[in-house]
């Protein structure tokens, strides 16, 4: 068995996302003169049990949860068990992304605990189910619901193959926290809030790649005020929780829109349904984007762009155009020679074949010491 620390490689032979920008962008890459200081990224500890031998692999799998729980292996007659784990040290806590073939689990007596741990577990399973009995309640959950353990406590159950995000959270994080985790501790988050959870946990896996020790204070803020906002979802704690929330929110928004980009019904009336939000709420979300519709817009022409750059789409530009939501060829015309400077037909006939980035009006028109921010924003999309 082997452990290493990695700031930004992934462990071979796992769905997870890619980890990490090759090496010829990363700042030791670049000559001396060129380089600048960057603050350290967040420490990262992988392990797979692919490699060793099959009368190990389980073993080794068990071990690495053996403070907190006891696991037994369900069907020991498989080629190979599969087993990988990605950890995210945090400070006061502690991120995973975890990949496991089917087993059994119970919670470790105080008696036996091999270490004084008493932390909780929120978990997201990302696919897969698994079963948790306990002395009050027995509760099953599947992909995209989120469930409190607490290694405190007695319970047992068990999971299929799976994949998971785990949030583990120590009893001394916050006195706030506790009391919010310890009334839902042993069941799992059926409210719509509970959703927003699940979306803020699956952000947070997309974006530690790209976070640094600076980054560090901030997210560890932001994930209290969502456990508090979600968990305990008083009005208090939800105003507190009020930018990761709308990142969330925002984030649902595009999906949305990405739906139904060729839906001649597209607009604020079907975005705001559909999020279940306020049209004043909606219009806030948009707001650094220029609005609802510019968006929608700007998603269309995009879409448009690619269509036009294809050499195997030999389709007029009016029947492309009309596909992403304009009837007027000429209007089309000037909104995309707006939004990309050059025409459809530059595009058509090879003087523009690369995709654009897409143009954040509040990336060009914010101060240089927030374009960071603005950035990681944008990868949401």
């Amino acid at each position: 068995m082997r452990t290493e620390e990695h700031s930004m490689r992934a462990f071979d032979a796992s769905p997870m996302p890619a980890y990490g920008v090759p090496d010829a962008q990363h700042p030791r890459a670049l000559r001396a003169e060129h380089r600048v200081e960057v603050a350290p990224h967040l420490p990262s500890f992988e392990f797979s049990v692919s490699g060793l031998a099959r009368s190990d692999q389980f073993a080794a799998w068990h071990d690495t949860f053996a403070p907190i729980l006891e696991l037994t292996e369900i069907n020991d007659s498989t080629s190979e068990f599969h087993g990988a784990q990605v950890l995210w040290d945090l400070g006061s806590l502690v991120f995973a992304q975890i990949i496991t073939d089917e087993l059994a689990f119970t919670s470790l007596p105080g008696h036996v605990r091999r270490e004084p741990l008493d932390h909780w577990a929120i978990t997201l399973l990302l696919s897969g189910r698994n079963r948790t009995d306990s002395e009050r309640r027995t509760f099953s959950g599947g992909p995209g619901e989120v469930q409190i353990h607490p290694f405190g406590r007695p319970f047992a159950g068990d999971i299929s193959k799976s994949e998971m995000l785990m949030l583990f959270v120590p009893r001394d994080f916050s006195h706030e926290t506790a009391v919010a985790l310890s009334s839902a501790e042993l069941s799992k988050l059926g409210t719509g809030m509970g959703s927003l959870f699940s979306d803020y946990l699956i952000g947070v896996a997309n974006r530690l790649p790209l976070l640094t020790q600076d980054d560090l204070p901030g997210l560890v803020a932001a994930t209290r005020a969502m456990i508090l906002a979600c968990v305990s979802p008083s009005t208090e704690n939800i105003e507190d929780a009020a930018e990761p929330i709308t990142g969330v929110l925002l984030e649902r928004a595009r999906k949305i829109v990405q739906t139904h980009l060729f839906d001649p019904r597209l607009g604020v009336e079907l975005v705001r349904r559909e999020l279940g939000v306020s049209r004043t709420r909606l219009y806030n979300l948009f707001e650094p984007f220029g609005g609802v519709m510019h968006y929608i817009q700007h998603r269309r022409l995009l879409g448009a762009h690619s269509a036009l750059a294809d050499s195997d789409d030999h389709r007029l530009i009016l029947r492309i155009a009309e596909e992403h939501g304009f009837s007027d060829g000429a209007e089309f015309s000037r909104a995309f020679k707006r939004e990309f400077g050059y025409s459809p037909s530059e595009v058509r006939k090879g003087g523009q074949g690369a995709v654009p980035l897409p143009r954040d009006r509040s990336l060009v028109e914010c101060a240089a010491g927030e374009r960071l921010s603005v950035l990681l924003r944008r990868l949401q999309g």
